[in-house]
């Protein structure tokens, strides 16, 4: 199946609500999990999440690892408003700072993170470097490199199916957007080819399940 991209930014707000109630907890509880067998307790104390949409991973992350601070960037100010929320209902106001900036010419409060993750954001990219070369200027050597993101089915048909597995019970504004996100996706020979394209050879991609999979490592520093 051909990729189908879809805008880059959720940034209707009755979408975004619908996102932010979507119960996302096996997949974002599997990436604190991925991201610990890969890296184990030793993780950085400055972590910049790169599309955190409502910052659900980023709470999750944040109570995983106490001893860091997260930087969350989106472009999306309902989205951002929505971890916001919720954020401060968790009481995680010290821990996220939730940073409006349209990738990748933006400046952040720091100039490099000992933690780079991103999450579903490389399929909603029409231009797939934007994420890479993001990482590049953000990270230092050493650096600690996490994505996941969704996997392109071999057709039309099978993204439907996972759509009805792993949706049944969302609401069809979700249903129909998980369905596009799935058309957008990438493959990994894909992604093997962006990584190359950039320069990131040292980071390695693993399909993790039927519908993502994950592109980590350590930065080399050679960049």
């Amino acid at each position: 199946m051909q990729r189908v991209p879809e805008p880059e930014l959720m940034d209707d707000a009755e979408q975004a609500a619908a996102y932010a109630r979507a119960d996302f907890s096996e997949p974002h509880d599997r990436f604190v999990a991925l991201f610990g067998d890969h890296f184990g307790a030793g993780v950085g104390t400055t972590v910049l999440d790169l599309g955190c949409g409502p910052g659900d991973i980023c709470r999750r992350f944040a109570r995983a690892y106490p001893d860091c601070r997260l930087h969350a960037v989106d472009a999306s100010q309902p989205m951002l408003e929505l971890g916001r929320r919720d954020r401060e209902a968790q009481g995680l106001q010290s821990r996220i700072r939730f940073i409006q900036a349209h990738l990748p010419a933006t400046e952040l409060p720091q100039q490099n993170y000992d933690v780079i993750l991103s999450n579903s954001l490389l399929h909603h990219l029409v231009q797939p470097e934007t994420l890479w070369q993001s990482i590049r200027h953000f990270g230092h050597a050493g650096s600690q490199v996490f994505v996941m993101d969704l996997l392109r089915p071999d057709s039309v048909e099978q993204a439907a199916y996972l759509v009805d597995t792993y949706a049944v019970n969302e609401a069809e504004i979700l249903r129909q957007d998980f369905f596009n996100s799935l058309c957008a996706a990438y493959r990994p020979n894909e992604v093997v080819d962006q990584l190359s394209t950039q320069g990131l050879e040292e980071l390695r991609i693993e399909v993790v399940s039927d519908r993502h999979f994950i592109v980590f490592g350590c930065l080399s520093g050679k960049h």
